[in-house]
């Protein structure tokens, strides 16, 4: 039986635009054009997921799709960093950013780590393990790279190395726990994004990507 698992990121608004940690803003409306631009460009699926965040719900809505709210799919919980900018919490908390990119298992802001972040996802893709046909996610960035961190069985530190764009698509596929990836399609309005695996280290690719739904 095999499964196959195609992940959305959420379309641009300005939590992202702001390397902002997510505070529940909707899509702008260039995000949302966007989105809705690529409506109808998805493969077919048996089944439809999307994080409880307002840009993921969003964003599925823009892009034709029905979907279930998933709550092991939300984003990372920060804590008390939720709606402020990485800068901000860089300058007032520079010892706690820096054990937080550095440590899976840390959470200075006390909210979820990385590690709790990354088990949450390894037992959802269990489950889709079971299931045979397609499922279609809209999901947080931070989502889509706990799941590469799993199918690859990569060290948890690698996290922050991997930049998740705005509304493209990470497609995994597999059976008895073996997956292969491909990472990084982007959604056009002919569906046809050439895939894609990029990495960044930079603070600001960090702060927008992982303030996602929190």
């Amino acid at each position: 039986m095999t499964s196959r698992v195609t992940l959305i990121s959420p379309a641009m608004n300005r939590s992202l635009r702001e390397a902002r940690f997510d505070d529940g803003c909707r899509l702008d409306a260039s995000g949302a054009a966007h989105a809705e631009s690529a409506a109808g460009t998805l493969p077919a699926a048996d089944r439809v997921w999307v994080s409880p965040t307002a840009r993921c719900r969003e964003t599925a809505s823009a892009l034709g799709l029905t979907a279930m709210e998933a709550p092991e799919l939300g984003g990372l919980d920060v804590g008390r960093w939720r709606g402020r900018t990485l800068d901000d919490v860089s300058g007032g908390e520079p010892q706690a950013v820096a054990l937080w990119l550095t440590d899976p298992a840390a959470a200075p802001h006390g909210g979820e780590s990385v590690r709790a972040l990354c088990a949450r996802v390894a037992g959802w893709l269990l489950t889709c393990e079971e299931i045979a046909g397609r499922t279609l996610a809209v999901v947080e960035p931070e989502i889509v790279r706990a799941v590469v961190i799993t199918v690859l069985e990569s060290p948890e530190a690698a996290f922050w190395r991997l930049d998740v764009p705005p509304l493209t698509a990470t497609d995994i596929s597999g059976r008895s726990g073996r997956w292969n990836l491909r990472m990084g399609r982007p959604l056009d309005v002919q569906g046809n994004g050439v895939g894609t695996a990029t990495a960044t280290a930079t603070a600001t690719a960090t702060g927008a990507e992982t303030g996602a739904g929190h």
